[in-house]
């Protein structure tokens, strides 16, 4: 082979791989920002454009809406794990548990942008449900575990019911329209919740 020839087999490929994940992802976070915006009914197209790909670049990797909307629910249940993994190697459990709190509320108030579609009882969707506990279950409980083992959380705490209360306040409806106010008082609910898992020193 000459020198200064092309670059050797696989180059191409491996060029493709990577503008398909980056395309993958620029799709994904684009189908979010619409969802956000319009519903599960956004045009493909405005996805398309979102992302800067082709709209058959969309259907070729989802085939059906349905596709799509799941894969967004997973990548970010995904990013909500990985939260719960990196906060518990940086903090505290207590203070990880108050931080990771934030992000579940940021992964609800995206769930809200295609709940309709979840809630529609297409059997797509049917096992979302257990994996969004079968994925953020056993993180949430190490850390929980890890509190009480260091005396500053309750034992007696389940990782389920936990997401369950937090992911209830997050997605409560407001009662007051305003933002500001509404988003106020599910910060102080549940921060009422979440000192509820200290542990109480014993009265004598």
């Amino acid at each position: 082979m000459l020198m200064g020839s092309p670059e050797p087999p696989g180059g191409l490929p491996r060029r493709k791989r990577a503008d398909a994940v980056r395309n993958t992802e620029a799709v994904l976070q684009a189908a979010k920002a619409a969802f956000a915006d319009s519903g599960v009914d956004a045009p493909m197209r405005d996805i398309a454009a979102r992302a800067g790909v082709g709209v058959g670049t969309i259907y070729r990797n989802y085939p059906q809406r349905s596709d799509l909307i799941i894969a967004v629910f997973r990548r970010e249940l995904d990013a909500t794990a990985a939260e719960a993994d990196r906060l518990s190697a940086e903090y505290p459990p207590a203070e990880a548990i108050r931080l990771w709190a934030d992000s579940l509320a940021r992964f609800v108030a995206t769930k809200q942008g295609f709940a309709s579609a979840l809630h529609s009882g297409d059997p797509a969707y049917a096992p979302l449900p257990a994996q969004f506990l079968g994925v953020l279950a056993p993180r949430v409980q190490a850390i929980l575990d890890a509190g009480a083992a260091n005396g500053t959380i309750r034992p007696d705490i389940r990782a389920e019911d936990l997401i369950h209360a937090l992911s209830r306040l997050a997605d409560a409806p407001p009662v007051d329209t305003r933002p500001a106010v509404s988003n106020d008082r599910a910060k102080r609910m549940t921060d009422v919740l979440l000192d509820g898992l200290a542990v109480t020193p014993a009265t004598t």
